[in-house]
């Protein structure tokens, strides 16, 4: 074998579904106490240090408005703001963010009282499935605190982290726009 594992007869002998417990795996130094402010909120988790940041937020506290899209940071679907920075919550960490003041799309805003982003996706339609809508929002939201300028290519620039795969990006355009312009 090239790459230098041995099969020992217990892995022969599993049936498929019969994987070893992996609760039963992990050692103590595997798990991290993370304090995090999530949506203004204290929070405290303990999680594995393998955990993204995607998965603690949607599998730990249950805030499922960030949604896993393709879990490899290409299509945005993700987007979250860290100390006010957006990034994709698939590809960190976390462990990484212990302290960190994290923002989802359920700290944006609520039915009653939405972001100006918000309302203006819903004024454009600037959604069809829905699927990479909070994505699309958080990143939007988080451009307009970024240097990009005002042109309909710059702002295509600013959110090509995000993907629409129902095509609605002249909608999203216009929704952003309006909201730049105040």
């Amino acid at each position: 074998m090239a790459s230098g594992f041995k099969w020992s007869s217990a892995h022969a002998a599993m049936a498929p579904g019969d994987a070893p417990d992996a609760s039963k795996r992990h050692d103590d130094d595997t798990r991290t106490q993370v304090k995090i402010s999530v949506n203004g909120q204290p929070q405290e988790l303990e999680v594995d240090n393998r955990t993204s940041l995607l998965d603690a937020l949607r599998d730990h506290l249950h805030l499922t408005g960030t949604k896993k899209g393709c879990d490899h940071g290409q299509c945005g679907a993700c987007t979250v703001h860290v100390n006010g920075r957006r990034i994709n919550a698939c590809l960190s960490l976390a462990v990484m963010h212990d302290g960190d003041q994290v923002t989802t799309i359920e700290g944006l805003g609520q039915p009653g009282a939405m972001h100006p982003m918000q309302r203006a996706f819903v004024e454009h339609d600037g959604y069809q499935c829905g699927y990479c809508t909070s994505g699309q929002i958080m990143s939007a939201v988080a451009m307009l605190h970024e240097q990009w300028g005002s042109a309909d290519a710059d702002i295509r620039e600013a959110m090509s982290g995000n993907i629409c795969r129902c095509g609605a990006y002249q909608n999203i355009l216009a929704a952003i726009k309006q909201v730049r312009q105040g």
